[in-house]
């Protein structure tokens, strides 16, 4: 099947308090660095980075949102349209932890999309001062039915994985992807060979 060479462009938000890691997964995943000083995010960062799944181009815009709350009140806009959320926590740090919910809440009140895809991931694993288990956050990702992985931006390990389980899963789900190809009369579904192989070693499906 040709693909058309726009592809399909698809709406990213990282999500969590702040110092988690969310621009250092953003900066690992999109430019493969990682720098240990990042300065907090103030408001918005954002990035493209096109990847190829399932033999489909994909064109990533992620939206890297800042997680102090002073800058809260400016996210809101950024939810609209989103086809997929990375709610980022710090695996050593238990009140990162805690803080999920009222970012679940506020996704709820504002993606517009209702089939919005949800990952939870664990960021930091390469510290060895753990506050949050892993069956911990497993155990939270299967109650709300999110996608779940942990990660470290520092030795990359799962970063590369996370973003590519998000996107299959959005390619999977029907009325997410397949709008934005209309104009190319592209229907994107992933073939279901690919659906049943599911990587249960670092990444958990759902269904």
């Amino acid at each position: 099947r040709g693909m058309d060479a726009a592809g399909l462009t698809l709406k990213l938000l990282l999500v969590g308090d702040s110092a988690v890691g969310k621009s250092s997964l953003l900066l690992r995943f999109t430019d493969g660095t990682f720098e240990p000083c990042l300065k907090p995010t103030i408001g918005v960062d954002f990035k493209v980075k096109k990847m190829v799944v399932d033999g489909h181009v994909v064109q990533l815009a992620i939206w890297d949102t800042a997680g102090q709350e002073r800058f809260r009140t400016l996210t809101p806009s950024y939810y609209r349209g989103a086809q997929g959320v990375v709610l980022v926590y710090d695996v050593t740090r238990k009140d990162t932890f805690t803080g999920l919910e009222s970012w679940l809440n506020e996704l709820e009140m504002y993606t517009t999309k209702s089939n919005t895809v949800k990952m939870l991931v664990g960021n930091k694993t390469d510290k060895p001062d753990r506050e949050v288990e892993r069956r911990e956050g497993l155990q939270f990702a299967r109650k709300r039915s999110l996608l779940f992985i942990e990660t470290s931006a520092k030795t990359q390990d799962g970063v590369q994985l996370a973003f590519e389980e998000l996107v299959i899963k959005i390619m999977q789900t029907p009325g997410l992807s397949d709008k934005s190809g209309e104009k190319q009369g592209v229907q994107l579904m992933g073939s279901s060979a690919q659906q049943d192989k599911s990587l249960c070693g670092a990444y958990c499906p759902l269904s």
